[in-house]
């Protein structure tokens, strides 16, 4: 990979060399883009091998083929893998296109066969992440046990692109404001399930567990967990801070790991800034407690988020269905 095969440079081999449909029909092999999509993934031969249970020669014979193919190499090696060409980067993008359409037409095929199988990869924003999607997954594997869960955590600058390739399926959690640009860059849809607060708490053995009457001001000398700066509730913390003319805590992490989160608060005097879904089971246990502010108010709308250019897998269908019968369940239950 990446030498001079046949004397010919890259460039030159790529300016005499036009590829066309029906060449890419008869030629290219499905599982040599397979091959090539964990390659470009994880930048190793050998792991590509392990995840795809293949042994690394042929793994290595696979990329050769298909940079025998276009006539100019997809990836440099290094003591440390491989690194992609410009030209891997570019087959990638579509590439992924095409696994996640492999992937569609698998579980409709199952689907309409046995009814009961196929394969959901969820993105969780942190205000879903502690309740409500694990109560739809365990509804999930419950009645539909023949179908796979893949369960993906991040901030949504990493989530929604993900979504709008076919790397995900669904992402469920705070639904991006209108102004927010990232939201609605990708042609996505987003389906709001309900209105939620966001609240300050505190571990339970914190001095302030049992505070009835708090000002914010008094706060902003003790260590302050704030969303991260690529987190569009960070913008929204900033201006409550900034409305009370206090300004950013001067001790603060930033973090939207959920369980990081916990046992900071659990081992020390930290204050978070939670959704009230994501705090509630915590607060029934009694590992936290919450704050007497009401600065922070709303969190948002929460929701999911799907592909608005594809059909949703029945898999997908059957994990949205239940997140729309806890809510309902909810708002029977408040009412």
């Amino acid at each position: 990979m990446g030498d001079n095969r046949g004397g010919m440079s890259p460039a030159a081999a790529m300016s005499n060399f036009r590829l066309t449909p029906n060449a890419l029909g008869h030629k290219l092999k499905l599982h040599q883009l397979q091959i090539f999509e964990r390659v470009l993934e994880r930048r190793s031969l050998s792991r590509a091998a392990n995840e795809l249970n293949l042994t690394q020669p042929s793994v290595t014979k696979a990329i050769y083929e298909l940079e025998k193919f276009v006539g100019a190499p997809l990836f440099e090696r290094s003591n440390r893998g491989v690194a992609p060409t410009e030209l891997a980067h570019l087959l990638g993008r579509r590439v992924k296109t095409l696994m996640a359409e492999l992937r569609y037409m698998t579980d409709e095929l199952n689907a309409a066969l046995t009814g009961e199988s196929g394969h959901v990869i969820v993105g969780t924003l942190i205000a879903a992440s502690a309740k409500l999607l694990p109560e739809a997954i365990s509804m999930l594997m419950q009645e539909h046990p023949g179908i796979r869960v893949t369960v993906s955590e991040g901030p949504s600058s990493q989530l929604f692109p993900a979504l709008a390739t076919g790397d995900l399926d669904i992402v469920v959690g705070r639904l991006p404001e209108r102004d927010i640009a990232l939201g609605y860059a990708y042609p996505l849809t987003h389906h709001t399930l309900y209105e939620e607060k966001l609240h300050a708490v505190v571990g339970a053995h914190h001095p302030l567990a049992r505070a009835e009457n708090l000002e914010l001001g008094q706060l902003m000398e003790l260590p302050w967990i704030l969303p991260s700066a690529e987190s569009p509730l960070r913008s929204a913390v900033e201006q409550t801070f900034h409305r009370t003319g206090l300004g950013i805590p001067p001790r603060h992490i930033e973090s939207l790991s959920l369980l990081t989160n916990l046992g900071i608060l659990l081992r020390g005097e930290a204050i978070a800034l939670m959704p009230q879904d994501a705090a509630a089971q915590f607060l029934d246990h009694g590992l936290l407690k919450l704050l007497p502010l009401a600065e922070f108010g709303l969190f948002g709308r929460v929701g999911y988020s799907v592909r608005a250019n594809r059909q949703l897998t029945p898999a997908s269908q059957h994990l949205i269905e239940y997140l729309h019968r806890i809510c309902d369940t909810r708002r029977a239950a408040a009412s």
